[in-house]
């Protein structure tokens, strides 16, 4: 994950194992690749959809996130990702092989489950194995400083 010392070696290796062509510029792969990167119409945000091998390959896995009082949401701390700048995020599911990466807020950390004060809705899919990769596909281009 983003918050462990190594996530760049992760992404890179998650990279070469989906053949996503993570050295290129291109915000796009071609459609007979195990990835594709979809500009979601009016945002700022990607779609990444993998093929069921490319899944498969990188052992993705998703939890539902839960309900908790006060307006809170429960998620899997493993599908917690911080950026370098200490933003934190998740990728969600919509649908079965589609992820997109959406900001949370982080109230508190319980053991292994994240108290949310801002995140995806109560049953939303979020990625617990494998978000490093599809982050290493989504952006792509990335080299270690």
């Amino acid at each position: 994950m983003l918050r462990r010392n190594g996530f760049i070696p992760v992404v890179i290796i998650g990279c070469a194992l989906l053949g996503a062509g993570c050295g290129g510029g291109s915000e796009e792969v071609a459609a007979d690749e195990p990835a594709t990167v979809e500009a979601i119409e009016g945002t700022d945000l990607s779609r990444v959809v993998l093929t069921s091998r490319a899944a498969q390959r990188i052992g993705v896995r998703t939890a539902p996130t839960r309900g908790a009082s006060g307006n809170r949401t429960v998620i899997p701390y493993d599908a917690v990702l911080y950026d370098p700048n200490g933003a934190t995020w998740t990728y969600t599911s919509p649908k079965h092989l589609v992820f997109v990466r959406k900001d949370i807020t982080v109230d508190r950390i319980d053991g292994e489950r994240a108290i949310l004060s801002a995140g995806p809705a109560s049953g939303t899919p979020v990625v617990t194995v494998g978000a490093t990769e599809i982050w290493g596909v989504e952006y792509g281009g990335i080299e270690e400083d």
